[in-house]
C-alpha cells in the first residue's frame, strides 16, 4: 500500500506495558502514521489491568480478552501474535507497533519486518536486546514519560543506563555514522546520518542523553559542527548538514 501517511496496527501486550504511557506512546505513533488498529491483549478479569480501564475508553483501543487457561503459559502473546499474523496477510496495514517488553515477540517482529512491513517496538530498559534489534525502531516507554518535563540531568542518567545495557558510546556511533554518509564538500545531511543511527541501533533515541531531537543532540555536541542551508530561497525551513571537527 502507498500512503503518505501509514497505517499502524498497534498491539498491546497488557501483562508487559504499562497504562501510565500509553497517551504519550499513541501521541508518538501519530507522528508516524495513523493508528488504524488499536487493541490491548490479556485477561480484563483480573485486578491486575484495573489500570487500564480508563486508558483504554479515552483512546478507543479495543481489549482483546484472553484467559490464562494453563498456569505457567502465556495465553495473551498467543492471541497477540495471531491477530497480527490475520493482519499481515490481511494487507490492513502498512506497519506495526508491537508494545511489551517480552522477548518471545522478538519472531513476530522478524517476520513482519520480512514481509516488508514497519516494525516500531516500545519496552522498558528491561527488553531484551534481540527483540530490540528485531525491530526497525524501539522506543524506551521512560523517555516517553519525561516528554515535555524531563531535565537534560534525566536523560543523561538514562543514557548512562542505556550504556550500561550495552548500548554504543554516544561520540564514536555518532563520529561513525557522520563518516559514512558524508559527502564530496566534507559535511554529512543530518537526516541520512540519523536514519543511518536508526539502522545501527533502533533503540538510538536522542531523549536518551536530554535532548528532544537529533538536531539538538548534535549541536550540544563540542566535537561536531554543524551548517544550516535554507531549502529554498526566502524559506525559513533549513537542512541541516554536520561534520566531524
Amino acid at each position: 500500500m502507498s500512503r503518505d501517511a501509514p497505517t499502524l496496527a498497534v498491539l498491546i501486550d497488557s501483562d508487559n506495558a504499562q497504562a501510565a504511557v500509553i497517551s504519550d506512546l499513541l501521541a508518538e505513533v501519530a507522528q508516524v502514521g495513523t493508528a488504524t488498529v488499536k487493541r490491548a491483549y490479556g485477561d480484563w478479569t483480573t485486578p491486575q489491568l484495573g489500570s487500564w480501564k480508563e486508558v483504554l475508553n479515552v483512546h478507543a483501543i479495543v481489549p482483546v480478552q484472553q484467559f490464562s487457561y494453563t498456569t505457567g503459559k502465556n495465553a495473551t502473546d498467543s492471541a497477540l501474535i495471531i491477530d497480527a499474523m490475520d493482519l499481515l496477510h490481511g494487507g490492513r496495514v502498512d506497519g506495526f507497533c508491537l508494545v511489551s517488553s517480552d522477548s518471545d515477540f522478538t519472531r513476530l517482529a522478524t517476520r513482519i519486518r520480512e514481509q516488508g512491513l514497519l516494525v516500531i517496538g516500545f519496552g522498558e530498559r528491561k527488553t531484551p536486546k534481540a527483540f530490540v534489534a528485531a525491530c526497525d525502531r524501539f522506543l524506551y516507554t521512560d523517555l516517553l514519560r519525561r516528554i515535555g518535563t524531563g531535565s537534560r540531568s534525566e536523560g543523561r542518567r538514562a543514557a548512562a543506563e542505556a550504556d550500561d545495557e550495552g548500548a554504543p558510546p554516544l561520540k564514536p556511533f555518532l563520529c561513525e555514522a557522520i563518516s559514512a554518509v558524508t559527502q564530496d564538500d566534507g559535511w554529512a545531511p543530518l537526516g541520512m546520518v540519523g536514519s543511518l543511527l536508526q539502522k545501527n541501533d533502533p533503540a538510538f533515541d536522542a531523549r536518551s542523553y536530554g535532548f528532544r531531537k537529533l538536531s539538538e543532540l548534535v549541536k550540544g555536541q563540542p566535537y561536531l559542527s554543524v551548517r544550516e542551508v535554507p531549502m529554498g530561497p526566502g524559506s525559513q525551513q533549513m537542512h541541516l548538514f554536520v561534520q566531524v571537527r
